[in-house]
């Protein structure tokens, strides 16, 4: 009798179990990622060992997104067209942000960032050509207009960024043949 009464609550803890994971799953598919980085990714930035390294990760990052929201809007896909438009900018953003804090924080720190520098410098002028063609274009541009927006801005203060410290980041030094 006693080995029936266990078999009962054993079942009944095996199934409330059960049921915890799949609300757990469930829940965890519908609750999309915020992060803007994959996993794969994300390893690649902690894996970098300097910042220029890390920089110019960010600025691939950036680029692949760049093309992507622009291979979206030629190719609208079936479901989330929207979502995808506006996770792609928002990402592209991100991607350019960190790069640029990157370049600050070793400013900073008086870390040799002066390769990062000038990639954020001139990439940040072809992804700005980029953007404003987009915004011109208008194709779809109420859907995406804000982040846009953002995405200019932000292009637009870390090109500002990136020739303040052109001036201050010192260029490498010369070895002088003897």
């Amino acid at each position: 009798m006693k080995t029936a009464g266990l078999k009962n609550w054993v079942r009944i803890a095996l199934g409330i179990c059960l049921a915890g994971v799949l609300a757990g799953i469930a829940t965890g598919q519908a609750a999309p990622e915020k992060d803007y980085l994959s996993g794969y990714e994300a390893d690649k930035i902690r894996d970098a060992e300097t910042p220029n390294e890390r920089i110019k990760l960010f600025m691939q990052f950036a680029d692949d997104r760049l093309k992507k929201f622009q291979y979206e809007l030629e190719h609208p896909s079936q479901t989330n067209h929207t979502q995808q438009l506006n996770y792609l900018m928002n990402s592209y953003v991100g991607c350019v942000d960190d790069a640029a804090d990157l370049m600050q924080e070793g400013i900073q720190k008086q870390l040799n960032v002066r390769a990062g520098v000038d990639l954020i410098a001139s990439q940040t002028k072809e992804f700005l050509e980029i953007l404003k063609k987009i915004q011109a274009e208008g194709k779809e541009s109420e859907v995406y207009k804000d982040n846009l927006d953002d995405a200019i801005e932000g292009t637009q203060d870390a090109i500002n960024d990136a020739e303040k410290a052109k001036k201050s980041v010192a260029p490498p030094p010369l070895r002088r043949k003897s």
